[in-house]
């Protein structure tokens, strides 16, 4: 089983894990190291989600952005085959950033910001922050984690973070480097990704981080299709999703109904 392993990491390593006393980024920062970070989402590149976690890697490396034009939502590992795909520069609030939208999928952007953006391969691919949260059977719909494991498949260590669908992103803000630099340092088997998700609670409520999260064996919804009949015998469906009370014990879902970051493994074709 293959795990990742950077030159600069070595270095960082052997001068450093043995009093702790430095973090990566004084490391980084000592050592004028520029690690090549990649990021992508799949709420579009002008979220805020994307924005703030730009703004944190951009204190660990040379950061670029390649994220869709609009929101691409449960697409999953989708890539596009049979249609051109167009990709242009665009401005970015965040200094030093160079960012590209995407007319394709939240994989293409990372396929093509490995095969054309990026000089000799990223050494780490963030995707997030997702509006909404990736746990349970959800994960297997969410592109955030999609994109992420394409990035694993390239042989990258990937991360991806989503934080809960409200206006309260306190727990995402006091934890997102910390998390960010913590997972950064800790190896990944091949085509395997780290899942983190912030409870949407405030901070004073947080109750702490649990890791190795199983993922759930359902979602935070259970979901059912609205009906209505419309002419010549044709159905309009709408998806309605009623909360799920049901959060196994040990799981992602549990975790962050009981105020906990979770933090834990994905795996892609195993």
């Amino acid at each position: 089983m293959r795990s990742f392993a950077f030159s600069w990491k070595k270095g960082y390593d052997k001068l450093n894990r043995k009093d702790g006393e430095e973090s990566l980024r004084k490391f980084v920062e000592k050592e004028n190291i520029m690690q090549k970070i990649l990021i992508t989402n799949d709420d579009g590149i002008q979220s805020d989600g994307i924005i703030r976690l730009a703004r944190a890697a951009k204190k660990y490396g040379k950061v670029w952005v390649v994220a869709p034009d609009g929101q691409r939502s449960a697409m999953s590992h989708r890539i596009t085959l049979r249609e051109t795909i167009e990709f242009f520069p665009v401005d970015f609030p965040v200094e030093g950033v160079h960012a590209y939208a995407s007319t394709g999928t939240p994989a293409d952007c990372v396929r093509f910001g490995i095969l054309n953006i990026v000089k000799e391969k990223p050494d780490y691919v963030f995707s997030g922050i997702n509006y909404g949260y990736n746990s349970g059977t959800d994960i297997q719909y969410s592109a955030t984690v999609g994109s992420a494991l394409e990035a694993a498949c390239a042989g990258v260590h990937a991360i991806a973070f989503s934080e809960g669908a409200s206006e309260c992103h306190e727990v995402t803000d006091a934890y997102l480097e910390r998390m960010m630099e913590e997972l950064m340092e800790q190896p990944l088997a091949y085509n395997q990704i780290w899942n983190v998700n912030f409870p949407q609670c405030e901070l004073e409520k947080l109750r702490g981080i649990l890791y190795d999260r199983k993922i759930a064996d359902c979602g935070f919804f259970i979901d059912e299709y609205l009906e209505e009949e419309l002419e010549n015998g044709r159905i309009r469906l709408t998806v309605h999703g009623n909360y799920n009370e049901n959060a196994p014990e040990g799981t992602d879902f549990r975790s962050l109904v009981d105020g906990y970051i979770s933090v834990g493994k994905v795996n892609n074709l195993r």
